[in-house]
């Protein structure tokens, strides 16, 4: 023992380890509101947009390099348009190594499906009215060329009907002159133009 003293404590002391609490997450960014109609309308207006799409439907995912390999534009001017339609939820991106595929985004085409299906009920509905008022048009011309069919035969029968009463006319006309004629003749009455009455007063004349 050496006669060292050690210090003595008069307050108790709290050895009890201590815990720390879960440690603060950094707070999330808040998620972009989904695209308005208008942006995904305007996404759709250009032809360059709609062919990157199909070319995706068809397709699928593709890098940035194969979708650009089938346009004649600069580099930038095609990742414009990617940027366009990855703002509109048309398309979505991810990273696949070194490389970054686009992927086709269904959702928004859903809404364009949705605000267009009562414009397509409304055509349906006048082309539905449209083949209707055609089918009654066929069916009445067809009932009008049927009835002039049967009035064209009428009026056949009538005409040869009247020939035949023109002909007895001409009969009876042609047979009252010869009646005529014969009754003359009976009576003694000589026909006109045959000199009986001439003979008679040379008779007269002579001693």
């Amino acid at each position: 023992m050496t006669g060292r003293r050690f210090p003595t404590y008069d307050d108790a002391v709290d050895v009890t380890p201590t815990t720390a609490g879960p440690r603060a997450r950094p707070s999330s960014a808040p998620s972009p509101p989904p695209p308005s109609e208008d942006e995904i309308f305007a996404a759709l207006a250009s032809p360059v947009r709609r062919e990157v799409l199909r070319l995706l439907r068809e397709r699928g995912p593709r890098s940035v390099q194969e979708l650009a390999s089938g346009f004649a534009m600069a580099r930038p001017s095609f990742s414009e348009h990617l940027r366009v339609l990855r703002e509109a939820g048309l398309v979505s991106e991810r990273r696949d190594g070194r490389r970054r595929l686009y992927s086709l985004e269904p959702v928004p085409l859903v809404r364009v499906r949705d605000w267009l299906d009562p414009y397509e009920r409304f055509w349906r509905d006048r082309l539905s009215a449209l083949r209707h008022l055609l089918d009654d048009t066929e069916t009445a011309d067809n009932d009008t060329d049927g009835t002039k069919t049967v009035d064209a035969g009428t009026s056949d029968t009538g005409t040869s009907d009247t020939g035949t009463s023109d002909t007895g006319t001409s009969d009876t006309e042609t047979t009252g002159g010869t009646t005529t004629d014969t009754a003359t003749a009976s009576a003694g009455v000589p026909p006109y133009g045959s000199g009986g009455g001439h003979h008679a007063d040379h008779d007269e004349e002579r001693p």
